[in-house]
């Protein structure tokens, strides 16, 4: 039932971040300083990939590359914020999701180690259990013999392995 509702919230807060995103675009070239910073970054990456394509492409990299316009070096730089927003609350949202699981993973591993323990703790005390039944019927034969009582050793003797006693099993009724 979770996973539904964290995933719809996931696509929600995507669905909500483009309208902030359009809002950062169209603030992105209104105020002066910020507008030159965003132009110089526009520049930069225009550089950066016009060589990267030359080189895809074979073609010199050492050619002077023209600068955008400033118009245009506002519209990318603003193309640019907007898609950088939207994809760090993308990835924001698929971090939350992985550390969720992780912790719901640790949940369950904890739970089963719990589980684990128990069922051991559990063993030693059946351990414990049959060595005090072992010792105790060991000393009821031990009685039986010393009186002479023959009906008891005639008891177990169908179920006797080298002093040992065994609990019998279905199959052997």
């Amino acid at each position: 039932m979770i996973l539904p509702v964290v995933k719809l919230g996931t696509l929600a807060l995507k669905t909500f971040c483009k309208p902030i995103a359009n809002r950062l675009k169209k603030e992105a070239g209104l105020h002066p300083k910020f507008r030159h910073f965003i132009i110089n970054m526009a520049q930069a990456n225009h550089r950066f990939s016009t060589k990267m394509q030359r080189r895809i492409y074979g073609h010199s990299v050492d050619a002077v590359i023209r600068p955008l316009d400033e118009e245009k070096a506002v519209q990318a730089a603003a193309d640019l914020i907007g898609e950088l927003f939207v994809f760090s609350v993308a990835g924001a949202a698929v971090i939350s999701e992985v550390q969720r699981s992780s912790r719901s993973e640790a949940r369950k591993e904890e739970k089963r180690r719990q589980e684990i323990e128990a069922m051991m703790r559990r063993d030693e005390e059946l351990a414990k259990e049959i060595q005090v039944l072992k010792q105790m019927l060991d000393e009821v034969d031990q009685l039986a013999r010393g009186r002479g009582i023959a009906g008891f050793s005639h008891f177990k003797h169908g179920h006797a392995t080298e002093g040992i006693y065994r609990i019998p099993t279905m199959v052997e009724n």
